[in-house]
């Protein structure tokens, strides 16, 4: 039987693999499909959307994920940056690029992966800042 805590762990891996492909420009389905699933994972996954979820400040995104298993911060660090990458390059908003920046390297410490695309992504987001 899946507990609620696996299944919230599966909907992030989701949610992050479908970022992935739209940050890649490799969507399978149509955006407008990829916008309805992402509603509803976020939904499911914060009990809230992205417009309440950006409304917060980078130390209580970190609360909430701090208040999550340990085991499974680098997964909600590394869906978040994605998705405030993602969202900052489409709609040209430095704030979430801030973000994306932070759980990027929220995420590259608490997994101790060395992820290059993960690096662009961070060197990227800093010339973009500057």
């Amino acid at each position: 039987m899946i507990t609620d805590k696996e299944f919230t762990l599966r909907l992030i891996r989701q949610l992050s693999q479908a970022l992935e492909k739209l940050i890649l420009d490799k969507p399978e389905e149509s955006l407008m499909q990829k916008e309805l699933d992402f509603d509803s994972l976020m939904r499911d996954i914060f009990k809230f959307d992205f417009t309440t979820l950006s409304s917060k400040s980078k130390e209580e995104i970190i609360e909430i994920v701090s208040e999550r298993q340990e085991r499974d911060h680098k997964d909600y660090y590394e869906m978040l940056g994605n998705l405030f990458y993602f969202k900052g390059k489409t709609e040209a908003n430095d704030d979430f690029l801030d973000k994306a920046q932070l759980f990027y390297e929220c995420y590259l410490q608490t997994s101790g992966i060395f992820a290059l695309p993960i690096i662009n992504r961070i060197s990227e987001i800093k010339k973009a800042l500057e």
